[in-house]
């Protein structure tokens, strides 16, 4: 950098050199964060009707790929996404509603095939395992806390208490103690 006159300011050639690099920075950065959501859905498999295929991926989103398990159909490329994906499309084409579709693959597949469960008595558990257990951990650890105080407590008062033993012992070793009254 040049510094005017004694100045620590930049030329104003350099300040649009540092401008176009912000500007670059900046295009980079908008770039790199807004991508667009990369889809597993082939140009074969969309529908012509774009509110039909709008549900369908709406419906792909919430079904699980029985492959990747932890994957939405719509994101994956197993092939047993893609045919999930054009069983969708072929029971929306056929009139199915949004229901029904799901029903149907439940009742095929289980309702391991939904991301997320639906919630009904069977699947109560799974529904309310997650609080239960974070409920049971909070209150083991302040049963625990709470035991870890009172023993703490308890020793704290064990060393200040002599035994009958050691009294008698402190008793022996006062009295064959000289006093300091009486010389030796």
């Amino acid at each position: 950098m040049i510094a005017q006159a004694g100045h620590n300011a930049l030329v104003p050639a350099e300040r649009g050199e540092v401008r176009k690099l912000i500007a670059i920075l900046f295009v980079l950065l908008m770039a790199a964060f807004y991508t667009a959501a990369a889809y597993a859905v082939q140009p074969d498999e969309i529908l012509s009707d774009p509110a039909k295929e709008s549900r369908a991926r709406d419906l792909s989103q919430g079904l699980r790929c029985m492959v990747c398990q932890n994957q939405s159909i719509d994101d994956s490329e197993a092939p047993l996404a893609r045919d999930l994906r054009l069983l969708v499309r072929e029971r929306i084409a056929a009139g199915d509603s949004d229901a029904q579709v799901i029903d149907f693959l439940v009742a095929r597949y289980g309702e391991f095939v939904l991301l997320k469960p639906r919630l009904e008595p069977h699947t109560l558990l799974l529904w309310l395992l997650p609080p239960l257990v974070l409920a049971g951990g909070g209150l083991a650890l302040w049963i625990h806390s709470r035991r870890r105080s009172r023993f703490a407590a308890a020793k704290d008062q064990s060393l200040y208490k002599l035994t009958a033993e050691e009294e008698a012992r402190l008793e022996r070793l006062i009295a064959a103690e000289p006093s300091p009254e009486k010389p030796a």
